[in-house]
């Protein structure tokens, strides 16, 4: 996401948050095809899909006052909602799909789900990682944040920051390994 689309969309953020509807409908647009696409990747199946995507923009209208720019971007956190949407479907429908099966047949069901210490452990560490980004400079933040969230290569970054490639090769192994640093830190 560039800059200018990033600074778009937090202001369509705090507007959404001040009750302009049609901030919403900016939001929409900007980020619907991400979000759908976290949601379908999780839930395998497209209504449950768009069914999970509509409440995220339901959650995103009643909670949009509590997003913070200086926390995390507009689309991590929105990635975020969407990610715990569809886990949240996922796990609704495996109740109602298991309420309806016999107890029997549930010998025969491979459970290949990860466990809750499993879950908990992700959660941990991607919390970790979010705290170990918020310990670089802000530009370091950037460029990481778009080369591994964004899918930017090191000659786009390098070109859009206006500097040679060998130096943004250079700043990211930097901002890698304190990541690294930070990350073992806190394991």
């Amino acid at each position: 996401m560039s800059d200018a689309a990033r600074t778009a969309l937090v202001a369509a953020m705090r507007r959404l948050a001040e009750g302009d509807r049609a901030a919403l409908e900016d939001i929409y647009r900007a980020t619907s095809a991400k979000l759908y696409g976290i949601c379908y990747r999780i839930l395998g199946d497209a209504k449950e899909a768009e069914d999970a995507l509509q409440d995220v923009y339901v959650n995103l209208w009643q909670r949009a006052s509590r997003y913070d720019p200086d926390r995390a971007s507009p689309i991590t956190w929105l990635a975020v909602f969407a990610r715990n949407r569809a886990v949240d479907r996922l796990r609704a429908g495996a109740a109602r799909r298991a309420a309806r099966a016999p107890i029997e047949d549930a010998a025969d069901l491979a459970h290949d789900a990860p466990s809750p210490d499993t879950l908990l452990e992700r959660d941990e560490r991607s919390a970790r990682v979010y705290h170990c980004l918020e310990t670089l400079a802000a530009d370091q933040r950037e460029n990481v944040r778009e080369a591994f969230l964004g899918g930017r290569t090191y000659a786009e970054l390098a070109m859009r920051r206006g500097v040679p490639l060998g130096t943004m090769k250079s700043a990211m192994r930097r901002s890698l390994a304190r990541l690294r640093t930070c990350m073992e830190q806190g394991e």
